[in-house]
């Protein structure tokens, strides 16, 4: 039986094409860095777990090529943070692999992008052309593929950015409505994958991946706005180009927090430049047309699980900056109102009851901190809870007169709890 390696498989690309070889009775080999992750999006696959900034040298990926007949590069970053290194990712670790492939007599598919050049603005089509340069110069058999537009039943990259935008209620914000797209479907990219490992497709092909229509940004939006199943917007707001500078830095700024969001300056840019491939390049391939746009998206209908991702990511920022505000003015309003926290514990020594009140207002002040960090969001998550249960439970033994006063402070706590309850599933990475 056939045995290949996906590289990047749990992530949007390398996830379906994974199902979709297993589906047609190819043995994957899985390759990601997470295994919590990888456990919840291939959770049958046979995975191997590594970093691909500890992979620098051919000699680190021949023990894992060894026994495939091919690899598929599916891996990817579109911008620099703590965890993702593009030089790294799209182009160091690419060149040991592509050596390492041609060392072994093992074919290498390359997924790259439209508009990978050496002369791209950004980092990263920069990066993904270094990469595509270096599968060239390593010989052996090696496919390099570019695609437009990625449609896929997941949420992610491009298709992220247009979902959440699709899911601004009422009205339609919108910039670069006239950016030019071409869109391409993940069951397209599984087929001339498929064809490249049955032998059908030359070694040597570059090719890049796209349907013969192009669309305008803004089509594309009405047209995911119709598939989710949203009402038409009442008006469209079309915005100026610089007003995207602003929110691109924010994002980024994010980003160096570990959020990975699709408003980055990178994902902007290459927005602001459209996405426009050879359409013909593709029909070699296919021997016919790419799936176009619509009809890509009539294949699979839109769940309700659907509507409810693009709402939630549209709401998760203003959720967590909430959650953050709540928790730091907690302490702070704690910490500043000293005397007065400390009377609501009038059978307690003053010393010990206002030590109490600095100690759990520094404790909100680090919840409403850490929930910012990414890496640490879920841990912050719990950790509101927790201390919501703990000031319940303790308020109910020590100040059982606070649950009549008429603010409602102990009320208040629940729903907190509850909305941190709430935020854990809309925090997951995959």
């Amino acid at each position: 039986m056939t045995r290949v390696l996906v590289i990047g498989a749990y992530g949007m690309i390398g996830a379906e094409v994974a199902r979709d070889l297993t589906a047609h009775g190819i043995a994957v080999t899985a390759l990601g860095r997470s295994q919590a992750t990888a456990r919840r999006v291939l959770p049958d696959a046979d995975w191997v777990f590594h970093d691909l900034r500890d992979l620098p040298a051919a000699t680190d990926w021949a023990p894992l090529v060894a026994g495939h007949s091919h690899v598929i590069n599916c891996a990817g970053a579109l911008q620099e943070n703590g965890r993702d290194n593009l030089s790294v990712v799209h182009d160091a670790a690419i060149s040991a692999l592509a050596k390492a492939c041609a060392e072994a007599e093992v074919g290498l598919i390359q997924i790259s992008a439209v508009g990978a050049e050496a002369s791209a603005p950004t980092e990263f089509m920069g990066s993904k052309a270094r990469g595509d340069a270096a599968v060239r110069a390593a010989g052996g058999a090696w496919w390099i593929y570019r695609p437009g537009l990625v449609l896929a039943r997941t949420g992610y990259g491009g298709t992220a950015l247009m979902r959440l935008l699709a899911a601004v209620p009422v009205i339609q914000p919108i910039t670069f409505a006239r950016s030019r797209m071409q869109t391409v479907g993940m069951s397209d990219i599984c087929a001339v994958i498929r064809r490249t490992l049955a032998g059908e497709i030359a070694p040597g092909t570059e090719a890049d991946l796209v349907e013969d229509e192009v669309h305008t940004l803004e089509e594309i939006i009405a047209a995911y706005r119709t598939w989710l199943g949203f009402a038409p917007a009442r008006m469209t707001l079309r915005l100026p180009g610089w007003m995207t500078r602003p929110v691109g830095w924010l994002a980024d700024g994010l980003g160096r927090l570990g959020w990975r969001s699709p408003l980055r300056s990178t994902a902007l840019s290459i927005t602001a430049a459209g996405v426009e491939g050879d359409a013909l390049q593709t029909h070699a391939l296919l021997g016919c047309s790419a799936t176009p746009l619509q009809q890509t998206l009539a294949q699979a209908s839109a769940r309700a699980e659907d509507r409810l991702s693009a709402r939630i990511g549209l709401l998760m920022p203003l959720v967590i900056a909430g959650l953050s505000l709540f928790w730091i003015s907690s302490g702070l309003i704690g910490a500043a109102r000293l005397s007065q926290a400390a009377e609501t514990l009038a059978e307690w020594p003053v010393w010990l009851a206002k030590t109490s009140v600095l100690f759990w207002a520094a404790v909100d002040v680090a919840l409403g901190l850490t929930v910012l960090y990414r890496p640490w969001v879920k841990r912050a998550l719990w950790g509101m809870v927790a201390v919501c249960g703990i000031y319940l439970v303790s308020a109910s033994v020590f100040t059982p007169a606070l649950w009549l006063d008429p603010l409602g402070p102990l009320v208040k706590v629940i729903p907190a709890a509850l909305l941190a309850l709430i935020t854990l599933p809309m925090v997951e990475s995959r």
